[in-house]
């Protein structure tokens, strides 16, 4: 083996890159190792290519709205080859960022698959050279759960559906978390007729309710079939022209399906067991609030960890563990008060409690809640609403959660989330004067409850 790294990184995502970069800055020699792409799910096979194609969907809406605000459309006709090449280019370009990144703060690259050795030393996978690290850092990211039903072969995960060759005529999704509801809502606008199976009795559990529903009524009205109280047992055919199975006795005919049944923590196979990591049911590995493993010198940061799976998340735990070791300033990633977004059609932007959180929580709380239609719909016959919802602590006036659906719904809740982790009260939100007109006013402007 050669002179120990002072830290190996195993992963190459958005957590494990930024922990090289920074230990690096702080002096350390680094390494990293990545089988794949550099970049992870974000770059290649998530958060990137997913809104390169939500924004191609959404063309299809601005055609249709065109001629109300005046212009003549002709014929559209959507090329699904050329996005999908588009969009691998992009995310090429995107990897070799990653990787000059990482080369210009002094890290060395493997591409190749590390496994843990020992407590101080991981195996490359391809040539078996040992490499001896003082440190280890786990940042392998999470994987797409296929349920084992008969002919789950037949079907694709998130991974695989950017890639497809053509688009199906129909397709069926399973699953009513938010890459599902995503995948259904840029499918059909594409010229997919989409069927979404859940579970469960709503879709986005875990989001506020009245989110949920304006989410699932605008899901309807594009036509969008939405199964509730239902789950694939199992999938049979070939490629192009399969048959789903439900549980209810009932069958559907599809050219693809995408199972979006939840993620798993990427952590088998990696030589966790072999130095006595600790990892929960689901395969995360268990973590102190600094993201330390149950063995001294070795930590985990990002899905694989499934505290809290988004990117900015795993950004931010791999700088605090690179601060903290390397550069003498310690802290720790706060996972709570966290912005998200669901990049349905209509979007979501969210952050804080919901109200069903804020009651179980013991919070005696107000709602402000609006529904109006938004400028981009006032000159066409487009019924589709936008909806705005404060939940607000009646005791400290102070708002706990903000809860947006429509248009940039996303980009409105990002300084929403500056206030809501100052603290702010409803008063404060009140006495900001509205930028007029814009949707983003109604969160300023909106003054008796409705509960």
């Amino acid at each position: 083996m050669t002179e120990p790294y002072d830290l190996f990184v195993i992963g190459a995502g958005s957590g494990g890159t930024r922990a090289a970069r920074i230990a690096a800055s702080h002096g350390a020699r680094v390494a990293i190792a990545e089988d794949f792409r550099y970049g992870g799910t974000c770059v290649i096979r998530g958060c990137v290519p997913k809104k390169l194609l939500v924004l191609s969907s959404r063309l299809r809406d601005e055609f249709e709205r065109a001629p109300a605000y005046g212009w003549h459309v002709e014929e559209t006709r959507f090329d699904w080859a050329r996005l999908r090449d588009a969009k691998e280019q992009e995310i090429t370009r995107l990897e070799g960022i990653y990787r000059r990144n990482l080369e210009n703060a002094g890290v060395v690259l493997f591409n190749d698959r590390a496994v843990i050795d020992s407590v101080d030393s991981v195996m490359l996978q391809s040539s078996g050279d040992l490499v001896a690290a003082r440190r280890i850092l786990i940042a392998t990211g999470g994987w797409p759960y296929k349920p084992p039903i008969p002919g789950a072969d037949l079907t694709i995960s998130s991974n695989e559906i950017f890639d497809l060759a053509e688009l199906p005529g129909a397709m069926v999704i399973e699953g009513g978390g938010y890459i599902g509801v995503e995948f259904a809502c840029m499918m059909q606008r594409m010229g997919v007729s989409v069927t979404l199976i859940y579970r469960g009795n709503k879709i986005l559990r875990g989001f506020d309710d009245d989110l949920r529903d304006h989410v699932s009524e605008a899901m309807a009205a594009a036509g969008i079939t939405i199964r509730l109280h239902c789950q694939i047992t199992s999938v049979e055919g070939r490629p192009g022209d399969l048959t789903v199975h439900c549980d209810d006795g009932s069958s559907l005919r599809a050219g693809q399906v995408m199972l979006a049944t939840g993620r798993i923590p990427n952590s088998r196979g990696i030589g966790l067991e072999k130095v006595g990591v600790e990892c929960d049911y689901r395969g995360a590995i268990k973590v102190s609030a600094d993201s330390r493993t149950s063995v001294e010198n070795i930590w985990a940061v990002g899905d694989v960890t499934d505290r809290l799976a988004l990117t900015p998340i795993a950004i931010r735990e791999g700088h605090a563990f690179a601060d903290t070791v390397f550069g003498n300033k310690p802290w720790v990633c706060d996972h709570h008060d966290v912005p998200a977004a669901v990049f349905a059609t209509p979007e979501i932007g969210t952050v804080g409690l919901s109200e069903a959180q804020a009651r179980e929580q013991g919070y005696d709380v107000l709602i402000f809640r609006s529904r109006f239609r938004p400028m981009t719909n006032v000159l066409c016959e487009e019924p589709e609403r936008m909806l705005m919802k404060l939940v607000v602590d009646k005791a400290t006036d102070r708002v706990l959660g903000v809860h947006i659906c429509g248009p940039d719904a996303g980009e409105i809740v990002q300084m929403a989330g500056i206030a809501i982790k100052m603290k702010a009260t409803k008063a404060q939100f009140d006495d900001t004067v509205a930028l007029h007109p814009s949707a983003a006013e109604e969160l300023v402007t909106m003054r008796e409850p409705v509960a």
